[in-house]
């Protein structure tokens, strides 16, 4: 039905679309752990911060399995670079995921502060690390990333994790906190009531203005920095061979305004959560855009470019040499097709069954079930 050339911008446009999900659905629980210190200042405090969370986090990882999965099938030489290039970074990610499960389910086993607060931290860790690193590593795809593939086509990295941490990274890894913070504040304002609620709304303006200011600073180094541009032509519809193109670096990113708008999103959402704190649900849609206009402005920024490479810019993946055959990207689309309407449809039911806040009552009376 759709033409090679067509299935890569089509799968292209999924992958952004998987990440926002990501960002949106598991970015609320990940700012709740990463505020889980804050806003709890009593055990039953702390565990209807947890509770807003408890039953929906693990659902939330699908979209990341999703995301990893389509990077799997539709990117297989992007994922095998990624995977392998940033494994360390990876490895500091799932460890501090792993730490959630631990978290919500084994936290309230024991009556033990400090059983409690180790569990307490794990879960803090396990909010803040990945949308630190998961920052990081968007900075770095700008910076671009040391590797490339000898005459056989075999991934050639030389990537530390000390190198992926350079200020630029790093201040990107920063914006990806605040607006993960202010995603889970605003989930906190909406789902709670009392004392929590009040220290949630309190924080969401905070975090807005980190965001807005951090953001900012982003774009503008951004802008000073070169980018990365193919010379000559490229067959949209060729072979999936990374080695058959010549990449130049160009003045900047920003060769076009595309790029803007999505900062505009992401600019606007953070302002309206702020503005509209004291209307929960208001401002925790506000704060949806914000990571959706974040990673579109990121994606669309770096179009056509997936992974560009430092050392030898021409082995740089792109979206028209590092995706899946025709016949994979087409059948995979007719799964998404079927399935992931499935998915939402399930998720909004869900998510309807779970409305309302979480109080303190809700845990005197389900004491022994309530996380």
């Amino acid at each position: 039905m759709f033409d090679y050339e067509t299935l890569r911008l089509v799968w292209w446009a999924l992958l952004g679309i998987l990440l926002i999900g990501f960002a949106i659905m598991d970015g609320f629980d990940l700012g709740t752990a990463a505020l889980l210190p804050f806003v709890g200042r009593t055990d039953v405090e702390r565990r209807i911060a947890i509770n807003t969370v408890g039953p929906v986090w693990e659902g939330n990882q699908v979209w990341f399995i999703l995301g990893g999965g389509a990077i799997f099938a539709a990117w297989p030489t992007l994922y095998a670079a990624s995977f392998s290039g940033f494994y360390l970074a990876m490895f500091l990610v799932l460890a501090t995921l792993i730490l959630r499960p631990g978290g919500f389910k084994y936290r309230s086993k024991l009556d033990s502060p400090l059983w409690r607060s180790i569990w307490d931290w794990a879960l803090f860790a396990g909010g803040v690390v990945p949308s630190l690193v998961f920052g990081v590593a968007f900075g770095n795809l700008f910076l671009g990333v040391p590797f490339g593939f000898d005459s056989d086509l075999r991934f050639m990295p030389d990537i530390t994790l000390l190198s992926l941490l350079n200020p630029f990274a790093l201040l990107v890894g920063l914006v990806s906190l605040s607006m993960i913070v202010l995603h889970g504040a605003a989930w906190l304002n909406l789902k709670t009531e009392g004392a929590v609620q009040g220290r949630a709304r309190r924080i969401v303006p905070v975090a807005a203005l980190a965001f807005v200011v951090l953001f900012a600073l982003a774009g503008l180094w951004l802008s000073q920095l070169p980018g990365y541009g193919i010379a000559g032509s490229i067959a949209h519809d060729g072979p999936s061979n990374p080695m058959l193109k010549t990449v130049v670096r160009t003045s900047s990113w920003f060769a076009g305004g595309a790029s803007w708008i999505g900062a505009a999103v992401a600019i606007i959402g953070a302002l309206g959560a702020l503005m509209m704190r004291t209307r929960p649900l208001g401002a925790f849609l506000f704060s949806a855009l914000v990571p959706a206009g974040t990673i579109a402005t990121a994606g669309i920024a770096l179009f056509p470019f997936l992974l560009p490479s430092s050392s030898d810019p021409s082995a740089s993946l792109t979206v028209w040499d590092a995706s899946s055959s025709k016949l994979t990207l087409g059948v995979m689309l007719g799964a998404v097709a079927i399935f992931l309407p499935i998915i939402l449809a399930y998720t909004a039911w869900v998510y309807r069954v779970m409305r309302g806040p979480v109080r303190a009552e809700d845990i005197a009376s389900n004491s022994k079930t309530a996380y």
